[in-house]
């Protein structure tokens, strides 16, 4: 046997006896988890930074595929504006190993001012992240399969198998099926589902939020609330999209003391938000959503008129079929 081959073997034994430790650490906190995450009526989503990012960023691929709605949020990037994203009928997965990335803590702070509930995974139980979490699942290793102890291996190993069993314990608890799994995935019904076009899948007519321009606030706050999906779209009396105003616009209001009572909707609302093509594929529109973390498209016409919006749920297979056209 070369030496190789010995090096190989034994990182495979270490990382898996990691995994073995980790099913005596299965008890109340992982049940809570999976409660949590399935009263949910928003997303997962999930944070972490460096390689806990790419493990991050694997559970939410697995989640999204396995029925369980989800969003990986880069903390530097929440800590720059991203955070509006995040509303509180989420769920927060955050994943570090030391539970002391300052950047992920400092997070941390804001989204508990949000008010979602915050589920962590760390191999440091006394961690500011532990501490400041409604839910700990540890994830701890005695050692990394790097001959250094330096490069993180067994750990992320760990905690990527900790997001595989949370992910299929919400399987089971959502009566999730094989039929299921099939219209989530390229080779069955959902590959057909995201040649569809977006036209097939919007939501138009008396069903979209929205108001007009030089709407008091106060009054399309209580539309927001009314429609209850999080946003509204501000139009003009032809209607022609101009803004959106989202429940992350108010929150950065909130936080900047803003007074409502004397605002428009013009305002506070943000201008020129993100559109979509109806004729654009719904494959299209994900990767869009994907690469700018956001659900809500609103969908226009080529002379700038609001058709309607689409929504990630939506095209995952929310509210019953999508009548099938494709070109």
């Amino acid at each position: 046997m070369t030496d190789s081959e010995k090096q190989a073997k034994e990182v495979l034994r270490i990382e898996a006896e990691s995994i073995l430790k980790l099913i005596d650490r299965i008890g109340a906190g992982f049940s809570r988890a999976v409660e949590i995450i399935y009263e949910a009526k928003g997303r997962v989503i999930v944070t972490g930074i460096g390689k806990s990012g790419l493990v991050g960023k694997k559970i939410v691929a697995t989640l999204t595929s396995t029925g369980t709605p989800a969003i990986f949020l880069h903390p530097v990037e929440g800590l720059h504006g991203d955070l509006g994203i995040v509303t509180r009928d989420d769920v927060m997965l955050a994943i570090s190993n030391s539970g002391e990335t300052s950047e992920l803590n400092t997070l941390i702070l804001g989204v508990k001012d949000i008010g979602l509930s915050l589920i962590a995974f760390t191999g440091n139980m006394d961690s500011t992240l532990a501490k400041n979490s409604d839910v700990v699942i540890d994830v701890s290793v005695d050692r990394e399969a790097c001959p250094f102890g330096l490069a993180p291996t067994s750990s992320t190993t760990a905690a990527l198998a900790m997001g595989d069993a949370l992910a299929v314990a919400l399987v089971k608890k959502m009566g999730f099926t094989k039929s299921d799994f099939y219209k989530f995935h390229p080779g069955g019904h959902l590959g057909q589902r995201l040649m569809a076009k977006v036209r097939d899948a919007m939501i138009g007519g008396d069903n979209i939020p929205r108001v007009l321009f030089g709407t008091p606030a106060l009054r399309a706050i209580e539309e927001m609330d009314r429609k209850n999906f999080g946003f509204i779209f501000i139009t003009d009396r032809e209607n022609h999209l101009l803004g959106i105003l989202t429940d992350g616009d108010l929150r950065r209001h909130i936080r900047k003391k803003t007074e409502f009572k004397e605002k428009l909707v013009d305002d506070l609302m943000t201008i020129k938000p993100r559109t979509v093509d109806p004729g654009a594929s719904l494959a299209q529109t994900i990767e869009i959503m994907q690469k700018d973390e956001i659900t809500t498209l609103a969908t226009i016409d080529k002379d700038g008129h609001l058709e309607g919006y689409v929504h990630l749920h939506d095209i995952l297979g929310r509210g019953g079929t999508i009548k099938i056209s494709i070109s």
